[in-house]
């Protein structure tokens, strides 16, 4: 039986805030004390103090409402405590509220039956779910029960398990070698291909992931369990000061497996605002000039390997379409000239053509895993190459590694890096030697912190984000934008971008703002909602402060997100919608009829710091900055790190300032450019 990680105490709490925060217990759809099941279910699932913190999170805002007199109050005053709260505070402590609501949600609108059997397949699970209470509530059909006509233009829902990786791949905690030549830390975007590249020229490669493998078949529709199985943190991780929350995959293949496949280089004609910031020039002033032509090669390298193109129209015929229409129809009244040079259109993407047979079928479901086997995530793609190459790279999946161990310097006084030192789920230790290199590929906050470890000075300085803010739109009649990619166009209006953006019922009770009623309110219109989100740069804001990263805006970062959300909010009315919701902490509806003044001027009223708005960030960049001056970086301009002979740094934190668009490309491209086609070691 599994662990509930709360006691009856905080059970107790998280009851009482799912009698509060949703609605009168009489018109849901489930019992409170089904929501707490489904939350001590969900964070059961999650590993580490993330459990035990947001416990004591409950508490101290259980302590700071009023304790058993709240807890024992009717419902009215409950309700009225936490609007008065909200009205008057800007306490940290108290902005935890938001978070702990957003958890409430996801225990109700992820709610899941179980289906029969010891083994059921995603058929069974969902045909289990076929009258979910709470799903049918708000009219959402899951995909194996969604009427398709089986084209090519409108695929049937089935599950492709022909790129899943081969049971062969993975070495067994038992069985990890004592010595390899070369470990890769991470196997995301950038350890994939590293790895990739290094199988290709026949090194011996051992490939070191924190998360669990989960194959297409392991993969499901249950949102709650797949976001605390592929995320780290169970997908609530934040910034020290929990003003953001950072989304980071915590599985094989990284965040590529829960990310949206959107493939945007830097900088390309017809996809990039003409007046954006020049980010390699940008690099270059800061004293890590990359040679274009390289990065250019590596890009289509990388591309061919996905089969990167734009996505089909029918992957966004619902939301996607309305994006654009409504940008098409307030860009004829605007006059600003960065809205009449900016950029629209369809993301290009990792999905192989309709004709392919993984093709997508538009489920909707990318952020928790893709649970039909259609996405070309690294499993799907790099390390599937790396562990069939001559000379198979393996995966050893839920170790983590603590530091790197070093050995005698070499004749120009460099460090050598001689092991890894590795801690297993049942905490106990071992050592791997490396005879030829390591590569350093876990993300910008775990990389950091493992070079730092390992006494690499000057680690985890200088991190960008581009951080998301949603604003859903009610629009007069259905949109069922659930049935379609949940990312499909785009504006870049070059200070920001404005993507479409929708999720399956879980995951978007946590977008759509509001409290109490209203929310329940919003969430009941479901399918009539439309959505789409601001992405702005956030550059060279934070560090890795205690392990954590602390992130701090400044007021011009603001500024973007107000002019951002603004236009967002325009183009919405633009496109006929009947109200729009901006993701504020107090939950506030714009109405259609508003003019362009009065909808700036209440961004302007609304915002006036991080904790007035929702912020997310899928993207963290930079901490380990290449530079030509080990002073100013942590690697040189090849990602090696300074003053060693046998470390590569292989992921986003190589970057040196924000490069403003979906990181994931760019950071393949990045790995590819100093590993292909080189003998990086020895």
């Amino acid at each position: 039986m599994q662990e509930k990680p709360f006691n009856p105490f905080i059970a107790a709490i998280w009851r009482r805030l799912a009698e509060t925060m949703l609605v009168e217990p009489s018109r849901m759809a489930i019992t409170p004390q089904q929501v707490v099941d489904n939350l001590q279910a969900m964070f059961g699932n999650i590993r580490g103090k993330t459990p035990f913190n947001t416990g004591l999170s409950v508490f101290a805002a259980w302590v700071v409402l009023g304790g058993p007199v709240w807890h024992l109050a009717p419902r009215s005053f409950r309700v009225w405590r936490v609007k008065r709260r909200l009205k008057n505070s800007r306490v940290d402590l108290f902005q935890d509220m938001a978070r702990i609501r957003g958890i409430v949600y996801a225990g109700y609108y992820g709610h899941w039956l179980p289906a029969p059997g010891p083994n059921p397949d995603q058929q069974a699970e969902e045909d289990a779910n076929r009258d979910n209470p709470v799903l049918s509530a708000i009219g959402y059909t899951l995909p194996h029960h969604r009427t398709r006509a089986g084209t090519p233009d409108d695929p049937a829902i089935a599950e492709f398990t022909g790129n899943d990786l081969p049971a062969s791949a993975f070495v067994h905690p038992d069985a990890i070698p004592d010595e390899v030549e070369v470990v890769v830390i991470g196997s995301g975007a950038g350890g994939a291909v590293a790895a990739a590249n290094l199988a290709a020229q026949g090194y011996e490669v051992l490939v070191v992931e924190a998360g669990p493998y989960l194959s297409s078949s392991q993969i499901t529709t249950h949102e709650k369990w797949m976001s605390s199985s592929l995320f780290k943190d169970g997908a609530i991780q934040t910034t020290r000061d929990r003003d953001i929350i950072v989304f980071q995959g915590r599985t094989v293949g990284g965040s590529t497996v829960i990310n949206n496949g959107i493939c945007l280089r830097l900088a390309a004609e017809g996809e990039t605002h003409p007046d954006a910031n020049d980010v390699l020039a940008t690099w270059s002033a800061l004293g890590a000039p990359i040679a274009e032509d390289a990065l250019e090669h590596a890009y289509e390298r990388v591309e061919a390997v996905l089969g990167v193109h734009e996505i089909d129209r029918r992957l966004g015929r619902n939301n996607g379409t309305r994006l654009l229409a409504g940008w098409d129809a307030y860009k004829v009244g605007s006059t600003e000239p960065l809205d009449q040079r900016a950029v629209a259109g369809w993301f290009r993407k990792n999905w192989g053509s309709k004709t392919e047979p993984n093709a997508c079928i538009s489920c909707g479901y990318c952020n928790t895993g893709c649970p039909y086997g259609r996405k070309r995530a690294m499993p799907e793609s790099f390390l599937h190459r790396a562990v069939t190459a001559p000379r198979p790279a393996r995966i050893l999946a839920e170790a983590e590694v603590s530091e790197i161990g070093w050995g005698p310097r070499d004749g120009d006084g460099r460090r050598v890096a001689n092991a890894v030192k590795l801690v297993l789920p049942d905490h106990r230790g071992k050592t791997v030697r490396v005879t030829k290199g390591v590569v350093v590929a876990a993300g910008t906050i775990a990389s950091s912190n493992i070079l730092s470890a390992s006494g690499i000075r000057g680690t985890g300085k200088n991190i960008s984000l581009n951080i998301a803010c949603p604003v859903p739109a009610l629009m007069p009649g259905d949109v069922i934008a659930w049935d379609e990619d949940q990312m499909a166009t785009f504006i870049d209006r070059g200070d920001f971008l404005i993507e479409s953006h929708f999720q399956p019922p879980m995951s978007m009770s946590s977008l759509v703002p509001g409290w109490f009623d209203e929310h329940f309110r919003r969430m009941h219109h479901y399918n009539r909602l439309a959505s789409a989100g601001v992405l702005f740069p956030a550059d060279r804001r934070g560090e890795i402060k205690g392990g954590q990263l602390s992130f701090k805006l400044k007021e011009a970062d603001l500024a973007v997100l107000r002019r951002a959300l603004a236009l967002l909010t325009k183009i919405h009315f633009a496109g006929g919608a009947e109200e729009a919701y901006p993701a504020l902490l107090k939950g506030e509806t714009l109405h259609a009829g508003m003019s362009h003044g009065e909808i700036d001027a209440y961004f302007e009223r609304a915002i006036r710091e991080p904790d007035d708005v929702v912020l997310s960030s899928s993207h963290p960049h930079g901490g380990n900055a290449i530079n030509a001056d080990p002073a100013k970086g942590v690697v040189d301009l090849d990602q090696r790190v300074h003053g060693t002979a046998n470390v590569l740094v292989c992921d986003a934190s190589v970057m040196p300032s924000c490069i403003r668009v979906n990181a994931q490309l760019t950071t393949m491209a990045m790995a590819d450019r100093v590993t292909y086609g080189r003998r990086v070691f020895g």
